[in-house]
């Protein structure tokens, strides 16, 4: 019954159209169980940096491994073993999509950009005008990774690439770099994911980003082909859409689908 509801969640997925997205996030880190709480084996959850603290509450069972949803992506497409991908974007779970290597990607959350700058802001950063001033040093997410991505379309609706590019002194492989470089004053400032943010324990401090500046950051998880459990990846998407799944998101700060 719980695979009958992801083919159905899929099929929706793919009547309305939803092949759209900016690309969107993730370092690398792994909790694993040799077998799931029931008949299925556990699966092996590729996913984003950003969901690296969540998708262990919501099942700790799986062999998780997180980083940059661009790298994890070109994993899958070279025949690494994957069950499920849980993207930080849209971009990459189309792009496998259209080469046949999952199925159909399911929105399971939203999440939101924001400028964080280290706690004391010993450069005085107040505002995202801020970021373009000359001397700022600025961290961000490489572009394939969708941190990344996000925050050059923010660069984008600001009309402040250039200015904001040439104070980029560093760009991380994943959120959770960001998060360490500006929480250890390599940097005045960077973009992370609010979920990032609140899960620093106090080490930075939260710019929020105006409305005409914000891009549309949505997380995406599908069933790789591939994957040796089927079975298994179909119960965690389940898990992930369950009511029970969306509350644990919910409460670390990610947003409805």
């Amino acid at each position: 019954m719980r695979r009958t509801a992801l083919r159905a969640s899929a099929a929706g997925f793919a009547a309305t159209g939803i092949i759209l997205g900016v690309a969107a996030c993730g370092s690398s880190s792994s909790s694993s169980s040799s077998t799931d709480s029931g008949s299925a084996a556990a699966p092996t959850v590729l996913a984003a940096a950003s969901l690296s603290k969540v998708f262990p509450k919501i099942d700790p069972a799986p062999h998780y491994s997180f980083g940059g949803s661009g790298a994890l992506a070109m994993q899958i497409e070279q025949g690494a073993p994957a069950d499920v991908f849980a993207a930080a974007s849209a971009k990459q779970p189309v792009a496998l999509l259209a080469k046949g290597l999952i199925g159909p990607p399911i929105k399971f959350a939203t999440n939101r950009l924001v400028l964080v700058v280290p706690k004391g802001n010993p450069a005085h950063i107040t505002t995202i005008s801020d970021i373009a001033k000359p001397g700022v040093k600025l961290v961000i997410c490489a572009a394939s990774v969708p941190c990344g991505d996000y925050a050059r379309s923010v660069f984008t609706n600001l009309g402040v690439t250039t200015a904001a590019m040439r104070n980029v002194v560093s760009e991380a492989s994943d959120v959770t770099q960001v998060v360490a470089q500006v929480a250890l004053g390599q940097a005045d400032a960077g973009f992370v994911y609010i979920t990032d943010a609140d899960a620093a324990n106090g080490r930075l401090t939260v710019i929020s980003l105006p409305a005409a500046a914000k891009p549309a950051t949505a997380d995406y998880i599908a069933v790789v082909k591939a994957g040796a459990h089927q079975a298994g990846a179909a119960d965690f998407v389940q898990e992930v859409m369950s009511p029970r799944g969306q509350a644990t998101l919910r409460a670390a700060g990610f947003g409805a689908p």
